[in-house]
C-alpha cells in the first residue's frame, strides 16, 4: 500500500491515537502513546503545581483544576483508549457517551436522594422530643 490506508484516506488523514492495524505502524504506534504519556504527566505536573502555587487566585485554582482534569480526559480518551471521530468508532464513541450517561445519572440520582433527605430530616429539637 502506498499512501492510501485500507479506509482510502491518506496516511496523514488519521487523528492523534488512530493507527493504522495493518503492523507497519509499530513505531508510529509507540510514538502516540509516549506523545499521550508526556501529555499526561505534563497535565498532572501543572495540577499539582497550580494547586500548590499563588500563581492563580485562591478560588479559581478549582476551575483550573478542572480544566486540566477535562484535558487530562482528552489525552487519555484520545491517545490510550483509541476514542476518535472516525467512522470505524461509532460503537467507542456511543459506549463512551452511554457511560457518561449512566454516571451522570447516578450523580443527580444521589444528590436528589441526599437533598431530600436532608429536607425531610426532623430538626434535633423534634428528635430530643420523640427521646422522651
Amino acid at each position: 500500500m502506498s499512501e492510501e490506508t485500507q479506509s482510502g484516506r491518506g496516511v496523514h488523514d488519521l487523528a492523534p491515537g488512530e493507527e493504522d492495524l495493518d503492523g507497519s505502524g509499530v513505531a508510529e504506534g509507540l510514538r502516540g502513546y509516549l506523545v499521550g504519556l508526556v501529555l499526561a504527566l505534563g497535565l498532572t505536573g501543572a495540577s499539582f503545581y497550580f494547586a500548590r502555587s499563588s500563581l492563580i487566585w485562591a478560588p479559581g485554582v478549582a476551575t483550573a483544576l478542572i480544566v486540566l482534569a477535562i484535558a487530562q480526559m482528552g489525552v487519555h480518551l484520545v491517545f490510550f483508549l483509541h476514542i476518535t471521530t472516525g467512522p470505524d468508532n461509532t460503537n467507542n464513541v456511543l459506549a463512551l457517551a452511554f457511560g457518561v450517561l449512566i454516571v451522570f445519572l447516578i450523580l443527580a440520582g444521589s444528590l436528589w436522594i441526599m437533598a431530600n433527605l436532608n429536607h425531610n430530616m426532623p430538626s434535633m429539637d423534634q428528635v430530643m422530643q420523640m427521646q422522651r
